[in-house]
Formats: structure tokens, C-alpha cells, sequence
């Protein structure tokens, strides 16, 4: 394993809909761009696709998301590493709804560079991982809370 590999953080994506009718506002690309320029997360890729009516994805241009003749997205516009390609988008598409758009992020967790990198030179590895979605969570607080009261 090289260097740079030992200093790598974990690597993580996340597709985010918005259904039909609903269009992106840019609401998230300002704080995006904060955890980025904080070092918390590098963005490898940002890209946005559209799961038309007969099933087929296909990528979206850059575009001034909230109509006030700036381009959003110019911050982002060097994110794009090469590993997403054709089939991570019809691979994210299976997710949409038809006539739905989404942001495919691929993005390095930086903050945890340093104990990636620690519990790799002491001949650790990575055997599982996983996200619980929020509203599990909470729900599952709020089960245990309903019990111990």
C-alpha cells in the first residue's frame, strides 16, 4: 500500500432526489462548499442526472440553480474524478422515480484521514461499514426514550 493510500479517509456517496415538479434550489452547494473548504470532506464528483419517463438516465449540464444569473455550480466544476461514469448513473437512476432529478456525490471524508491512517499502519483494516438513515435513528431514540420513561 502506498502513501497516499495509507493517508486516504474513507470514500462515501450519496444520491439526492428531487421528484418530479421539484427542482434544485443550490440551498446546499454554500454548505457543501464550507465542509469542503473546512477540510472535513474532499468532493471527488458532483453530477447531476435526470431519470426520464421511459427509464433512461442521462447526465445534466452545470446550471445557474437558483436563477440569479451565476453559475452555481462553478465551485464544483473541477469535481469530477473519472470514476463515475454511465453505469453509476443508471446504477443511481434505479433509485429515481421517473421524471425525478438527482446529485450523485462522491466525496472523501478528510476528517478522518488521521485514524484511517493510524489504524492502517498498525496493520488494521476496514471489514465493515454502513449509515443508518436519520429517521431510523431517531425513531429508534425515540422508542428506547418511550421505554426507559
Amino acid at each position: 500500500m502506498t502513501d497516499s493510500e495509507l493517508e486516504l479517509g474513507p470514500v462515501d456517496y450519496m444520491i439526492v432526489e428531487w421528484p418530479p415538479g421539484k427542482e434544485p434550489t443550490g440551498e446546499g452547494l454554500a454548505i457543501l462548499g464550507d465542509l469542503s473548504d473546512r477540510g472535513l470532506i474532499q468532493v471527488l464528483d458532483l453530477a447531476f442526472v435526470r431519470k426520464n419517463e421511459d427509464g433512461t438516465v442521462s447526465g445534466l449540464a452545470l446550471m445557474d440553480i437558483d436563477a440569479d444569473g451565476e453559475l452555481d455550480l462553478i465551485g464544483f466544476e473541477g469535481a469530477a474524478s473519472g470514476l463515475l461514469d454511465q453505469n453509476d448513473y443508471d446504477e443511481a437512476g434505479a433509485a429515481l422515480e421517473p421524471g425525478a432529478a438527482a446529485a450523485i456525490l462522491l466525496y472523501e471524508n478528510r476528517w478522518a484521514r488521521p485514524f484511517a491512517a493510524a489504524v492502517r499502519r498498525s496493520g488494521a483494516q476496514l471489514v465493515a461499514s454502513g449509515r443508518i438513515p436519520a429517521d431510523e435513528f431517531v425513531d429508534a431514540v425515540e422508542s428506547l426514550d418511550s421505554t426507559t420513561a
